[in-house]
């Protein structure tokens, strides 16, 4: 059960941060001055970004745990939200420091809008992109043993349950794998991004 349930957790992060960062990028582009003109539309997505952001990890669990019922689902919503609010705000910034010169050249040409993001802007901006979305899942793999004490599902759920038993022995069994899981992750994304700073010189 134990097992099983680390594995649960690590794909409750894992599907959570991926879907969270497909739903930041249309979001980050909305948020970034020099691809979203309209003023009004760019602060109103910002407010939102601002707004998922700001409210905690264990709040949002709660509200999902009251809408669709105990469960992984519940955290993997969960860590949706939290991703979407964390990388779109890195990923909009991302793409304001790119550098304009390649899609001022676009647009001189006649390119469009989505010409300009496909070509220069994204491509531009992929390493901060790649290294946010890195950072983003190391911190969903942290929050997803918190938010299973709430009842959002994966070993947080073992835990809570051991403790309550006053079964300690299993616990510090569980607490270990939990530092084997988060260590694991860790150390495959510090070599992504290693991978990724010595192909981007």
């Amino acid at each position: 059960p134990v097992a099983n349930a680390i594995l649960v957790t690590f794909q409750m992060a894992l599907v959570g941060t991926l879907i969270g960062i497909v739903l930041s990028i249309p979001l980050a582009l909305l948020a970034a001055a020099n691809v979203c003109r309209n003023r009004w539309l760019r602060h109103a997505v910002r407010s939102l970004i601002s707004f998922l952001r700001t409210v905690p990890d264990l709040a949002w669990a709660l509200f999902f745990v009251a809408s669709v019922g105990l469960g992984p689902f519940a955290g993997t919503l969960t860590i949706v939200v939290d991703t979407i609010g964390f990388c779109a705000r890195f990923f909009a910034e991302s793409i304001e420091e790119v550098d304009p010169a390649p899609a001022e050249a676009l647009s001189s040409i006649g390119a469009g809008v989505l010409d300009r993001i496909a070509v220069a802007l994204v491509p531009g901006a992929l390493p901060g992109l790649v290294n946010t979305s890195l950072f983003s899942l190391e911190k969903a793999v942290r929050s997803s043993v918190v938010l299973g004490v709430v009842g959002a599902g994966g070993i947080g759920a073992e835990l809570a349950i051991s403790m309550e038993m006053f079964r300690y022995d299993e616990a510090a069994t569980i607490v270990l794998m939990i530092f084997a899981l988060v260590f694991a992750v860790e150390q495959c994304s510090s070599l992504a991004r290693d991978r990724l700073m010595r192909l981007s010189q």
